[in-house]
């Protein structure tokens, strides 16, 4: 099973279609090539270093959020 966990994009390099995100604290370079126009402050869903989603910044808090509940209780 993979788990996507919301990103937010740090850093973006257009010529190359890659750039950063900020993965729970953790920079992680990431190929952006799957999705249109993206900017810093997106937020993504990451699989195998590919952005393969973009969300708003709301739904990108909520399941931060909803992750974190659900690592308190186990």
């Amino acid at each position: 099973m993979c788990l996507g966990i919301p990103s937010k994009v740090i850093e973006v390099d257009p010529a190359f279609q890659t750039g950063r995100i900020d993965y729970l604290g953790t920079k992680i370079k990431t190929n952006f090539a799957l999705l249109d126009d993206v900017k810093i402050g997106d937020w993504v869903i990451v699989h195998a270093g590919f952005a393969i989603s973009r969300l708003d910044e709301a739904d990108a808090l909520e399941t931060l959020d909803m992750l974190r509940e659900m690592a308190e209780k186990s």
